[in-house]
C-alpha cells in the first residue's frame, strides 16, 4: 500500500462495501478469530447433525480423493441449504440431497474404484441415514 492509499491514521482506506474483514494494523502480533454460526432451520435439526459427522468422518472413509471431494460438496451443498438464512426450499434441498446420495452410490455398491474396505459400508450406512431424515 502506497503512502497516498493510507487514511488519516495511517490505516488502510477502502473504497467499497467491506463485509466480513478483520484487519490489524500497526501491531506486531495479532490474533483474531472470527465465528459465523448460521441458525439451523427448524426441523432440519437431524439432517444437520448427520450432515455435520459426516463431514467429519469423511477424511477418514477411505473414499478416493475425487470421490471424497464429491461427497464433501455434496454435503456443503445440503448443510449451506439447511443453515442459510432463507428457509430451506423443498425441490432444492431435496435435489442437494439425491446429489449427495448420488456421489455416496458408487463407493455404497462397491464400483468406486480405489476405495478402502470399510467405504462400502460407511457410504451405505450414510445413505440410508439421509433417506430416513428425507
Amino acid at each position: 500500500m502506497t503512502d497516498n492509499q493510507q487514511g488519516a491514521q495511517g490505516g488502510p482506506v477502502f473504497h467499497g462495501p467491506v463485509s466480513g474483514g478483520q484487519f490489524a494494523w500497526n501491531n506486531r502480533t495479532v490474533t483474531q478469530n472470527q465465528r459465523n454460526d448460521s441458525a439451523i432451520a427448524p426441523g432440519h435439526e437431524a439432517l444437520a447433525q448427520l450432515l455435520g459427522q459426516l463431514l467429519r468422518e469423511l477424511p477418514e472413509s477411505g473414499l478416493a480423493e475425487r470421490d471424497r471431494a464429491d461427497t464433501e460438496a455434496a454435503a456443503e451443498e445440503v448443510l449451506a441449504e439447511v443453515t442459510g438464512p432463507d428457509t430451506p426450499e423443498p425441490g432444492r434441498l431435496r435435489r442437494a440431497l439425491n446429489g449427495l446420495k448420488g456421489a455416496l452410490a458408487p463407493v455404497a455398491m462397491g464400483a468406486s474404484a480405489g476405495a478402502a474396505a470399510g467405504a462400502q459400508e460407511w457410504a451405505h450406512a450414510a445413505i440410508r441415514d439421509l433417506t430416513a431424515l428425507m
